[in-house]
């Protein structure tokens, strides 16, 4: 009995602001000592801090990790986030505490891709708006069929802002699954990706001149908020479709409304906003020609319960130094 008890004290303690599958759960249980938050609402602030005063680690999505949560949890040594991405993270306060910060990296991917290509669909093709015509009891126009045209994705061109993992996944679909022409910019080009796609290295203006779609995927870090903006968008044909599934931020939102109501740009499809939830006021939700989803990239079980597993395997790694882990800095 001593001997069990003294396996449980040595155990690093955990926290999950989310809800863990059981085969996670029970991983965890081997290396850590686990606790969770249980409510039906997002955890909140003060009941957050009040509950890792003593932790090792926390399990996490998009909870923000400043000076004033790592001061209130001095044993904190990891922070591993269910998410590829971690603009929730003050890295420079989290190096001066000394705590790790990880991400789940790869495993959504593919699965963030075919939403990319589902908005790229949904908005050339009109799905969204034309769906609430059917559902309105409406059927073609007697007069004229071309209110309900949309416009070919196939043999068309596509310009991705950002040829990392997801924008390779990207390519690849576009260029084998529609016939796309490949046009991407990035920090560093991609010779491999070039040679795979017959994808065509630009600058920044080349591409947003030249796309019929653009799928915007790169990170939110301090050079890429607002990047693309009032010139960007200027530079785009009147007949381009704007696709963001990296983070609202990236994105002058207020530029692009203005965009899409003077119709320098087609359309839009949009997975993430300037301000989450997003505002019920916010004129995009009263756009036609912009269709809206919240914020779900990776959302799908096996994707989601991939994620939360290997942010598990990160967050014993880096408490009991088993295996690699995906350390963001």
């Amino acid at each position: 009995m001593s001997s069990e008890w003294e396996e449980n004290i040595l155990k690093p303690k955990i926290y999950a602001t989310l809800p863990i599958p059981t085969d996670v759960e029970k991983f965890l249980s081997e290396y850590c000592e686990v606790r969770k938050w249980i409510g039906e609402d997002r955890i909140s602030r003060e009941t957050l801090l009040q509950d890792i005063k003593d932790v090792n680690g926390l399990l996490t999505s998009g909870i923000r990790i400043d000076d004033d949560l790592l001061e209130n949890a001095p044993n904190l040594k990891v922070v591993s986030n269910v998410s590829v991405g971690f603009n929730n993270f003050n890295i420079e306060a989290m190096k001066q505490h000394n705590v790790i910060g990880t991400n789940t990296p790869y495993v959504l991917d593919e699965t963030v891709a075919d939403l990319t290509f589902a908005l790229i669909l949904a908005s050339a093709r009109r799905i969204a708006e034309l769906d609430r015509f059917v559902k309105d009891g409406n059927w073609n126009p007697t007069k004229d069929d071309q209110l309900v045209f949309g416009l070919d994705v196939h043999s068309s061109t596509i310009g991705i802002i950002g040829m990392g993992r997801i924008g390779e996944a990207v390519a690849r679909r576009a260029k084998f699954g529609f016939n796309m022409d490949v046009l991407y910019y990035n920090r560093n080009r991609k010779p491999e990706a070039e040679e795979k796609y017959e994808a065509e290295y630009c600058n920044l203006d080349s591409l947003l001149e030249r796309s019929d779609f653009i799928v915007l995927l790169t990170p939110l870090t301090p050079e890429t908020e607002h990047f693309i903006g009032e010139r960007e968008f200027a530079l785009m044909k009147k007949s381009t479709f704007f696709i963001n599934v990296s983070r609202g931020k990236t994105v002058d939102e207020a530029a692009m409304i203005r965009a899409l109501e003077n119709k320098e740009i087609y359309g839009a499809g949009l997975d993430v906003f300037q301000k989450e939830p997003v505002e019920k006021d916010n004129p995009l939700l009263k756009m036609p020609n912009v269709v809206t989803v919240p914020h779900i990239g990776s959302a799908t079980k096996k994707t989601r319960d991939a994620m939360i597993m290997r942010a598990a395997q990160n967050i014993v790694s880096a408490l009991t130094g088993k295996g690699a882990i995906d350390s963001v800095y």
